[in-house]
């Protein structure tokens, strides 16, 4: 099994004035992916920082830092009975309406710093993230998570054991197909992912923050 590069710390209202430097940081980041990079320029900001409606006190970013770099990778979850992005932006991608419950999170911003990534093929620094949302999602007692992406994410979470299950037609954003989907969250789904991926154990810091660097 690979030495794990780095790991995922979960921050929240509760925590996050101890790690306003990352959170800073995963903003600047978001701004460079998806701005600059990948052309949203919709959310493109003078302060170079990529901060939608959504990044609220009911956020919670799961941020892999690793050892005298910070941010490397990153992920938003937010709970279904309050504004999100599928809900208020992308509600018509759900035919029967948007799924909406205390066991619900959506899913939005999953990003790995360029230099991490695979060369055609998921990469280990994916993997990690991937394998952090389903231990989280777990211990906090979710059942599924919803997100809008690029429609290959169906064909990807499907071979990790995710389930995905398409809630509407396909739409477009610019170029890009989307879609909507509701994604199951249960240990088979984390321990096939964990396989996939060769990981052994948790993911996510255990320590207090301020023992994180």
């Amino acid at each position: 099994m690979p030495h794990l590069p780095f790991a995922v710390h979960v921050i929240d209202r509760f925590n996050r004035n101890a790690y306003t430097r990352e959170v800073e940081q995963h903003f600047r980041i978001r701004h460079d992916i998806y701005v600059v990079h990948r052309q949203w320029l919709d959310l493109a900001r003078p302060d170079g920082r990529e901060v939608d409606p959504f990044d609220t006190d009911d956020a919670i970013y799961l941020l892999g830092l690793e050892q005298g770099r910070g941010v490397v990778a990153g992920s938003r979850l937010i709970p279904t009975e309050k504004s999100n992005l599928f809900k208020n932006l992308f509600p018509h991608l759900a035919a029967n309406g948007v799924p909406v419950g205390h066991e619900i999170l959506e899913w939005t911003r999953f990003f790995v710093v360029p230099d991490l990534r695979g060369v055609q093929k998921s990469s280990l620094a994916a993997g990690i993230m991937l394998c952090a949302i389903q231990e989280f999602c777990l211990t906090r007692l979710k059942t599924a998570l919803i997100v809008v992406c690029e429609d290959f994410w169906f064909d990807r979470l499907s071979a990790l054991g995710w389930q995905p299950r398409r809630l509407g037609a396909p739409g477009r954003d610019g170029a890009a197909v989307i879609v909507g989907l509701q994604i199951r969250i249960d240990p088979e789904a984390l321990e096939c992912t964990r396989e996939y991926y060769g990981i052994a154990g948790s993911c996510l810091w255990s320590g207090r923050p301020s023992e994180r660097i």
